[in-house]
């Protein structure tokens, strides 16, 4: 798989680990960077990463800042783009499996560099399950449009509210 990887300057040294196991499991992974010491705005890595895993430029983005958070929203900015922040394995792989998300956000406050790396393999194992899950991942997409929420619930019988 063609991964790319970015990190504002609080994200550094776990993306370096992250980046480290992805390529251990023979992924080709693009490192944008920065090094230590270089200063990067979140919003900024954030986009574009986004745009280079929406564009498929890449199958897959990693990305890290002080919490995950700030950085995932960024990259959420952009329509096609579906970043998830993770703490723990369990919430990467079900992201994958249920929502298709393509881009893996974690906190280096967060998290330590042996549970990111659990976080990756898992992230990086598993394949959207495709069924029930298809429908609800095609109205995530429906929403990088111009959708009003009647045609949204429209899409999906679960929709009650």
């Amino acid at each position: 798989m063609k991964i790319v990887a970015h990190s504002d300057h609080a994200g550094v040294e776990l993306r370096l680990e992250m980046v480290e196991q992805a390529r251990e499991m023979g992924h080709q992974v693009d490192d944008l960077g920065p090094a230590v010491g270089e200063k990067v705005d979140y919003p900024y890595a954030g986009a574009v990463v986004g745009h280079k895993v929406a564009a498929g430029e890449y199958d897959l983005g990693i990305l890290v800042c002080g919490t995950g958070v700030g950085i995932s929203m960024a990259a959420n900015k952009v329509a096609g783009a579906r970043a998830v922040v993770c703490s723990e394995p369990y919430t990467a792989r079900l992201s994958r499996q249920h929502n298709a998300s393509n881009i893996v956000a974690v906190g280096e406050r967060v998290v330590g560099p042996g549970e990111a790396r659990m976080i990756v393999e898992a992230f990086l194992t598993t394949e959207p399950a495709g069924g029930r899950h298809a429908q609800r991942v095609e109205m995530l997409k429906a929403l990088d449009g111009d959708i009003s929420l009647e045609d949204l619930r429209k899409m999906g019988p679960a929709c009650t509210g």
